[in-house]
């Protein structure tokens, strides 16, 4: 049964565009990973301030979307629950723009024998996070397929994990030509990239166990 009725139609329209901003940021954060990795300054620059425009609208609409709900009383039962999501949401796009700022602050050399990786990681872990909106969408009309659409939220997030622990090996005992200092930078910088899929997991098992409660 859908949590939404007709007198709420204002509110559906600002938590698809919420989620939108969620899922259109994580794909400008795979390509601004890409376009860094690659070299293309003006590219990356460019998705750096698309995401930063797309994480500052996030914001407001989920302002928006909690004042619509406790000012006119919409879904109350799940308002609580219902911030709770929305906040960790939101922390799957500012950890993006967060990760994309890492980049440009620090500028890490990225060797050309992990250019691939550091590619595919961050696909694999902005996988995890485009695999959450449909779940997330799913709650407010369809929660009783929530729990289905999280699958593959969790096998990316696991992938990712594994991803992040051989290119670590790699790192520190496959490429002696680095020094530690270079070793523990790329480790940090890729910990933020891993980051995204963690933040997806938090979500996914907060939309399971919300769709459980609304059930029962």
């Amino acid at each position: 049964m859908s949590l939404f009725t007709n007198t709420t139609r204002e509110l559906i329209l600002q938590i698809d565009e919420f989620f939108d901003s969620i899922e259109i940021g994580t794909l400008i954060f795979r390509e601004g990973i890409k376009s860094y990795v690659n070299g293309d300054k003006d590219a990356f620059a460019t998705h750096l301030k698309k995401l930063d425009e797309l994480e500052g609208k996030a914001d407001k609409l989920q302002r928006a979307i909690e004042n619509e709900m406790i000012v006119h009383s919409i879904l109350p039962q799940q308002l609580s629950d219902i911030v709770k999501l929305l906040d960790v949401l939101d922390e799957i796009i500012d950890t993006a723009k967060g990760s994309l700022n890492e980049f440009y602050i620090e500028m890490p050399a990225i060797p050309d024998s992990l250019k691939n990786d550091f590619v595919s990681i961050a696909e694999l872990s902005t996988n995890a996070a485009e695999e959450l909106i449909p779940a997330a969408r799913a709650f407010f009309r369809e929660p009783h397929i929530v729990r289905d659409k999280l699958i593959k939220v969790y096998y990316f997030e696991r992938e990712t994990d594994k991803s992040a622990f051989n290119i670590k090996k790699k790192i520190f005992h496959n490429m002696p030509e680095l020094t530690l200092a270079e070793k523990a930078h790329l480790r940090y910088i890729l910990h933020h990239i891993e980051n995204i899929s963690d933040r997806s997991q938090n979500a996914a098992d907060m939309l399971a166990s919300m769709a459980i409660r609304l059930m029962l």
